[in-house]
């Protein structure tokens, strides 16, 4: 794992580099190579865990020296990748060296064999390309910028903006404010974007072209299959993901929360190891429902682990918002961004490796989302148009919005569902509308052919493509990277999620019941208490939190005229915001994250 930055005529240095060091704090190289007019420059920051030796550093060469590499990623199955490589002589036992040479022998888009989670950039000095490459879930962050024969890639924004000059790009705003983040490839910048998950960009030198392509495909939905055998498969696949990321030369832990999801990747580590696993988990000095601290402390004492918690006050949710919008970059309306940072400071005094029980909502069907998918899809317009006038009444936001959506074509239905701000709501915020979200949503529907899916099988693909990689994971990433941590994703293993992706909607939602086949699982291993605990999700106390002092202080912050944020939103409507929050009306918790993130993220650039 680490930090990587390529250019392409644009000269840096490693002053420019060590802004990456926090995501490889152990080693670090710089790599010229000239390719004709072009002058080509590989960066790398390192965080050792596979081959911890010198012989694991990175730029690398391949074997014949056509190819040299920045890597940041695990590639699970690299040893068994690496067995299907013949008569070439390994140095290291890196993944690296696996990744560049089985690139060298089978091409770029053998890349779909990785099982794993990575990011990285390949110069082909032979053939005078450049290939850019993330994961197909997007674990990894990969942002670009090009122009006029120049090319900047980096695993963060701060290195590419140290290099060029940018400016905002209001519509990217617009799309932010509908999602609470921005998909690949967008972001606040009008000349630097992220890489899709599961793509490939391919820059060639001489002819000053690109192009990008996926290297992910649609998987068919298999309707014949019995459950009986799909639990039985899925706990296998279960069980082999935990086990293949388990591969370090360093010490594991496990994130944990109240729930099942990282209680069985738990498990499942616990069982393949020899002594007590580290868990890991943050919590809240008040009372509060999205407190998890003491279901975790019961889950470790059920499986065994050596566990550690932090809890966390508003006192430090007003400290350290500013710096959590600054590490991640990018603003967003998740409110888990700040008990992430405690949780990470906490790990980073034991070990630099964690597993995270992040990537079950999306493919198992975990979230509300879809219940109100299957119910607005089967619902008459005429039953909704009766309940609307009572919406005034409502104070559970989802339902609030749910019963507001009259919308018969699936992906507008999508976008509305979707929605942290309504089209109305942005305009009044910042003077425009949103005018990309649909086709953000038809890319990736498209591509994984969702009209052969029922609709909420399509919404799990896009989600996991789209909202995953580019809020939950993006912000993962970001944070843990901070605290030069390795987070991983087991329940994100290729083989898993295929063979979830192929199964029939029933087997995930089952009469209402979200995550079906997951806790049928989890029965047969863990506590039924543990498995059918409420849902808390991984979540603060916002809405309270912005509610009395804390909110007023935020309040005055946003709607303060001389700051760079009243310069583009209208202090106004940000105003009856707050207001509407704190009226107990409607819990604008997330609206007002967003809003606060923004705030940060003008008044820092």
């Amino acid at each position: 794992m680490c930090g990587i930055l390529g250019t392409v005529n644009i000269d840096f240095n490693k002053k420019i580099l060590d802004l990456l060091k926090h995501r490889g704090p152990d080693d670090w190289g710089i790599e010229e190579v000239k390719c004709k007019n072009f002058f080509v420059k590989f960066g790398h920051r390192r965080l050792s865990i596979l081959d911890l030796s010198p012989k694991g550093r990175q730029p690398m060469y391949s074997y014949n020296k056509n190819l040299l590499i920045v890597y940041n990623g695990e590639v699970y199955n690299h040893l068994e990748l690496r067995k299907k490589i013949k008569n070439i002589p390994f140095r290291s036992f890196s993944d690296t060296e696996t990744v560049i040479n089985y690139i060298s022998l089978f091409g770029v888009e053998s890349v779909k064999n990785f099982n794993g989670i990575f990011a990285f950039g390949i110069l082909d000095i032979k053939n005078q390309k450049i290939y850019l490459v993330r994961d197909r879930f997007g674990v990894k962050p990969l942002y670009y910028h090009i122009n006029s024969k120049k090319l900047i890639f980096s695993s963060e924004l701060r290195p590419i903006k140290k290099l060029i000059n940018t400016k905002l790009n209001l519509k990217n705003l617009a799309t932010l404010l509908k999602l609470r983040y921005l998909p690949s490839p967008l972001t606040l910048y009008d000349n630097i974007f992220k890489l899709r998950p599961g793509h490939i960009l391919e820059y060639h030198l001489l002819k000053n072209q690109m192009k990008i392509y996926p290297f992910t495909s649609s998987v068919e939905i298999n309707t014949k299959i019995k459950f009986k055998d799909a639990l039985d498969i899925y706990g296998s696949l279960f069980a082999q993901a935990i086990k293949r990321q388990l591969l370090s030369d360093v010490e594991i832990g496990i994130l944990l929360s109240g729930g099942i999801d990282s209680a069985l990747v738990a498990y499942f580590a616990q069982k393949y190891s020899n002594k007590p696993l580290k868990t890991f988990t943050v919590g809240f000095l008040e009372k509060d429902e999205a407190n998890e601290i003491e279901d975790a402390k019961a889950t470790s004492k059920i499986i065994g682990t050596e566990h550690y918690d932090v809890k966390i006050t508003d006192h430090d949710f007003e400290t350290t918002f500013e710096k959590c919008v600054t590490i991640v970059e990018e603003p967003l309306g998740t409110t888990s961004v700040i008990p992430m940072y405690y949780l990470n400071q906490l790990v980073s005094k034991y070990l630099k490796v964690v597993l995270t029980g992040q990537g079950a909502d999306e493919p198992l069907g975990g979230y509300n989302r879809y219940l109100g998918e299957i119910f607005i899809s089967k619902m008459p317009s005429s039953i909704l148009k009766l309940i609307r006038p009572i919406n005034t009444f409502i104070k559970n936001e989802s339902f609030y919005r749910l019963i507001m959506i009259d919308e018969k074509n699936i992906l507008k239905r999508f976008e509305q569902i979707y929605a942290l701000f309504y089209d109305n709501e942005i305009t009044k915020l910042i003077g425009i509308k949103d005018s990309q979200t649909y086709q953000l949503i038809y890319y990736f529907y498209n591509l994984l052919e969702g009209h052969k899916k029922d609709n909420v099988n399509a919404m799990l693909s896009n989600d996991l493509r789209m909202d995953l990689a580019d809020d939950l994971l993006l912000y993962t990433d970001k944070i843990t990277m901070h605290f030069s941590i390795e987070a991983r994703v087991p329940i994100l293993d290729n083989h898993l999620v295929e063979f979830l992706e192929s199964l029939p909607l029933k087997y995930k939602i089952n009469f209402f019941q979200k995550k079906y086949i997951h806790k049928k699982f989890a029965e047969k291993i863990l506590p039924k208490k543990l498995v059918y605990r409420p849902k808390k999700g991984f979540k603060s106390p916002t809405k309270k939190w912005l509610k009395g002092q804390k909110g007023l202080y935020f309040k005055s912050l946003l709607t303060n005229p001389k700051s760079k944020f009243c310069n583009i939103f209208d202090p106004k409507e940000v105003d009856k915001i707050f207001n509407l929050h704190f009226s107990g009306k409607r819990n604008m918790e997330r609206q007002l994250f967003t809003l606060i993130s923004l705030y940060f993220w003008f008044k820092n650039e």
